[in-house]
């Protein structure tokens, strides 16, 4: 079957994300530097994060209320007032940051604009995703978007339903092995994963072991990957 939907994560696939988390990580981990080493910190923020997934889903809002209430337990339930205000100082800077789009994106993206039906797949909060993607200045490049709450292998068929002839004429390009790759691959999409120097704990996951799956060097190598899977 003959691709013609093409799914592109947006963190850390198209701009930056990551880096930026990691930075707060670090802030974070000072700011709680007089209640426990930065290792603990990390540990209770990663517990507190997973457990707050189902109610807070993902993005920059929801982290930043797992940031306060990891400074809660932390302080015995008794943050005191600066802390609770650096966090909040550092959610806002997070969700202002300029956006940074990563090399060789626009050139790629222009291209299998040209063959394919280009459609925007990401988790994370609604509001801070389009105005990342308003300020990226990539938009007109997609013929849809979808901002979803998860990644799993029943969003990839609902959406490649949705904007297109269905999973198995699709293909997905991410960062993320869990979400980009595995769950498109159960769902019967191709899907290329694009590394990204950083990886959050929670989407990483073992690369699959299926024809439809590649790892490519960076985001430059989708066209003629898409090429590829055209002449078979």
């Amino acid at each position: 079957m003959a691709v013609t939907t093409v799914g592109f994560d947006a963190d850390d696939t198209l701009w930056h994300n990551e880096t930026i988390f990691r930075l707060t990580h670090e802030r974070f981990a000072e700011l709680l530097a007089d209640r426990a080493d930065p290792h603990h910190v990390e540990a209770r923020l990663a517990e507190t994060e997973k457990r707050n997934l189902s109610l807070y889903g993902y993005g920059v809002k929801g982290f930043t209320l797992s940031l306060i209430e990891t400074a809660m337990e932390l302080c015995d339930g008794e943050a005191p007032a600066h802390v609770v205000r650096e966090i909040l100082a550092a959610g806002r800077e997070m969700l202002a940051h300029p956006v940074e789009t990563l090399p060789g994106v626009d050139e790629a993206l222009a291209a299998t604009a040209e063959n394919y039906r280009l459609v925007l797949i990401t988790k994370g909060d609604l509001f801070h995703q389009e105005r990342k993607l308003a300020a990226s200045g990539l938009g007109e490049l997609f013929a849809a978007v979808e901002i979803v709450s998860e990644k799993d292998p029943e969003t990839y068929r609902r959406v490649f339903e949705r904007h297109g002839t269905g999973a198995a004429e699709a293909a997905m390009v991410g960062n993320s092995m869990r979400s980009d790759v595995v769950a498109a691959v159960q769902a019967g999409a191709w899907a290329a994963y694009v590394p990204y120097p950083l990886i959050w704990a929670h989407e990483a996951a073992e690369a699959p072991d299926h024809p439809r799956y590649a790892e490519l060097t960076s985001i430059s190598d989708v066209p003629g990957w898409l090429a590829e899977i055209a002449q078979r």
